[in-house]
């Protein structure tokens, strides 16, 4: 970071991973200055950090970590939402109702911090999600991008949630039974696709794990949906 950041950018990069400014550093010395920042912080964290400074090999016997910077650290279900940008308020309400259930949902949309490259976060989810819900609000069957989300997801053989909201899912995915949407509320939906997760085998015991690692968060309603 000495060599790439300046003391105010040192501070905005990690306030991304959640590290506050340290307090006084009796020394004009970014390296020292780094160290104190970085005193006491957790392992995955620094793992973390260190990868997005591309300081981690991948595949070179180095360890690996490839998580986008929200689900860094969690012990919740990893939940992939692929949806279209013009619906991702939708992507979000669902995302904020299926937090209590233990799982912790990506939507591009809202979890990538501007100064972090956005196609390689997105990478990281699909990567290390645990399932994957596609949202399909007219429009999904022709982006190029939710198209290439589908693929990867029945590419890596998790689970696969297909979301009716408005138009049929098609390609790959078509062919599975689609949650519908109906008149229910997202609360409704939230809890559907906690039952269909905790009735897959690939996701069960995670989902299990997840609810017994949770502690009580607040809702927010303000988003229609």
């Amino acid at each position: 970071m000495q060599r790439r950041f300046g003391y105010s950018e040192i501070d905005a990069f990690l306030a991304e991973f959640g590290i506050s400014p340290p307090g006084n550093v009796s020394s004009n010395s970014k390296w020292v200055y780094s160290k104190v920042a970085l005193s006491g912080v957790a392992e995955d964290v620094l793992l973390g950090i260190a990868a997005e400074l591309d300081l981690i090999s991948r595949g070179a016997g180095f360890a690996s970590v490839t998580e986008p910077r929200n689900w860094i650290g969690t012990r919740l279900v990893r939940l992939f939402i692929s949806h279209i940008s013009k619906d991702k308020l939708k992507a979000t309400r669902l995302k904020d109702c299926l937090l209590p259930y233990g799982i912790s949902g990506f939507v591009a949309h809202e979890d990538i911090h501007p100064t972090l490259e956005w196609q390689s976060e997105i990478e990281r989810a699909l990567h290390t999600m645990d399932a994957f819900i596609a949202v399909h609000t007219p429009g999904f069957s022709a982006s190029f991008w939710t198209q290439q989300e589908v693929g990867f997801a029945v590419g890596r053989g998790v689970k696969v949630i297909s979301f009716k909201m408005g138009e049929d899912p098609t390609g790959f995915i078509s062919k599975q039974q689609a949650l519908a949407r109906r008149d229910r509320s997202a609360e409704e939906i939230a809890k559907e696709i906690d039952q269909l997760l905790s009735e897959d085998p690939r996701t069960a015991e995670r989902l299990k794990q997840a609810k017994a690692s949770l502690a009580p968060s607040p809702q927010r309603d303000d988003i229609p949906f």
